[in-house]
């Protein structure tokens, strides 16, 4: 087992990878972090009991606090919170009350006390006898501390392979075992997954036993996305060609596929609809949530630029962009300052209104 890091600007991109495949994979974007983990000295503004507890001001921001976590507390107390779950789906943060973690809390204001651990943390924690590997003597200098001899700079962290399997994840489209595929369709309320037989229908021996083994075949590579991918909340699987009682069978092979993943999904059984239910916890934001907005689109550009300039450090680039792209950019000054160390200039910005919403593209920058 070895941990990844790819660095660029504004991004880490982390995989932990065994025997050439992924085995987790993690994004941390330091000027603009998911904020799991951290921990903050907050006051309760408001207590709601029908939604089981409390809202916290956190400084700039607010999350919301259980009661079976802390909330109970009347209006206007101060106390240290830790983040539990990062916003994503249109809900804002949730919180734990961690107050021996955060010290005397009426000495200080309202805010940030500490950042939570990035991403390569995070995965080192859960495969912790793994080497690290990074690309960015910065970024093993910040985690030395933690992570000692574990570290190791290489010249590249992923090699094509990793590379393409990295941009696999951002396909609602998936290839499985068996001729079969997968579609994945995230909604607001659940995550639909829909398992296509495709060509693994034309297997030999009868209809039946063909069907029930492509989709017993497809499981652990289900599983396997699922957990890249870190969908969560609820999660339906319509697999193909099966009775519901036939599919009542897949069951146990189901639940045993998602038992090695560190949140601990379950599986609820089948619907009337035979479709199989699986709650995962939500913690840090989905793959799919993260990269499908404007600063993702933003730091790809950067990424790209980063490699142009490391390629050809004579040229000067322009990023040519839809106007929420260049926005999400200029707002993220850790990418920008981070582009600059390594480029020696920064990137010319031009807004083009007639782009769509997240396109961008490269140029050599004009001379004037």
């Amino acid at each position: 087992m070895k941990i990844l890091a790819s660095v660029s600007p504004g991004e880490v991109r982390v995989a932990a990878v065994e025997a050439g495949a992924l085995v987790d994979y993690a994004l941390w974007r330091p000027g603009l972090p998911d904020g799991v983990g951290d921990l903050y000295r907050g006051r309760i503004t408001a207590r709601l009991p029908a939604l089981g507890g409390a809202f916290v001001s956190l400084g700039e921001n607010e999350g919301f606090l259980p009661e079976r976590d802390g909330g109970t507390a009347p209006v206007g107390t101060v106390l240290g919170v830790r983040v539990v779950r990062a916003a994503q789906g249109g809900k804002g943060v949730r919180l734990a009350a961690s107050p021996a973690e955060a010290g005397p809390v009426g000495a200080g204001p309202v805010g940030l006390i500490a950042r939570g651990p990035g991403a390569v943390e995070r995965l080192a924690a859960l495969h912790p006898t793994a080497e690290i590997a990074a690309d960015d003597a910065g970024l093993l200098a910040s985690l030395r501390a933690v992570l000692g001899e574990r570290l190791a700079l290489v010249p590249r962290a992923f090699d094509d392979d990793i590379a393409a399997q990295v941009a696999d994840l951002a396909s609602f489209d998936v290839a499985l075992p068996l001729g079969a595929h997968l579609t994945i369709h995230p909604t607001a309320a659940v995550t639909a997954i829909d398992l296509d037989l495709a060509g693994g229908a034309e297997q030999r021996g009868g209809k039946r036993g063909a069907h029930e083994a492509v989709n017993r075949a497809a499981i652990p590579a289900l599983a396997r996305e699922i957990r890249l991918r870190n969908l969560a909340g609820g999660i339906i699987i319509d697999f193909a060609g099966l009775s519901v009682k036939r599919r009542a069978t897949l069951g146990p092979a189901l639940a045993a596929a998602l038992a090695p993943d560190p949140l601990a999904p379950r599986f609820l059984g089948f619907s009337a609809l035979g479709l199989a239910e699986v709650l995962r916890p939500r913690v840090h934001p989905p793959l799919h949530e993260l990269l499908g907005t404007p600063h993702a689109q933003a730091l790809a550009a950067l990424r790209a630029a980063a490699a142009s300039v490391a390629a050809d450090p004579a040229t000067a680039l322009c990023l040519t962009a839809a106007p929420a792209v260049i926005r999400a950019l200029q707002a993220d000054s850790v990418a920008t300052e981070q582009f600059l160390h390594r480029a020696g200039r920064k990137l010319a910005l031009r807004e083009d209104r007639t782009l769509p919403p997240h396109a961008w593209k490269l140029a050599p920058q004009e001379q004037r």
